[in-house]
């Protein structure tokens, strides 16, 4: 069923539009840089799922997030350094036959994240 991710900006209360994210395979200490893109309007890949149904495997991926960058475009007042910069989730896909949704709900001081549906 795929992989996806949507970010919400929970300091602003809405999606975080133009964040950079990258999506990389891993394995064991080596990542390979997949794809990189900037969250659409509704803080979406604009060009849909990362992984269509059949193109999703088994394995360990990483997504990263830059939080700094996008409140700093945002005109927030970050300090130097940030106390989040890069926010960086390594997860597992066990059934790739199965949907993977990876939110991330953040501000300049927190984040979290699940798996959605």
């Amino acid at each position: 069923m795929g992989l996806s991710t949507h970010v919400l900006d929970t300091m602003h209360g809405t999606p975080a539009a133009g964040m950079t994210v990258a999506l990389y395979t891993t394995q064991g200490g080596a990542a390979t840089l997949v794809r990189r893109f900037q969250l659409n309007k509704d803080g979406r890949n604009p060009d849909g799922p990362l992984y269509r149904d059949a193109e999703l495997r088994e394995g360990t991926y990483r997504l990263v997030f830059d939080v700094a960058g996008y409140f700093r475009g945002r005109g927030v007042d970050l300090p130097e350094p940030p106390f989040l910069d890069q926010v960086t989730l390594d997860f597992g896909v066990a059934r790739p036959q199965e949907h993977y949704h990876v939110p991330l709900l953040v501000s300049p001081w927190s984040y979290s994240t699940y798996r959605g549906s």
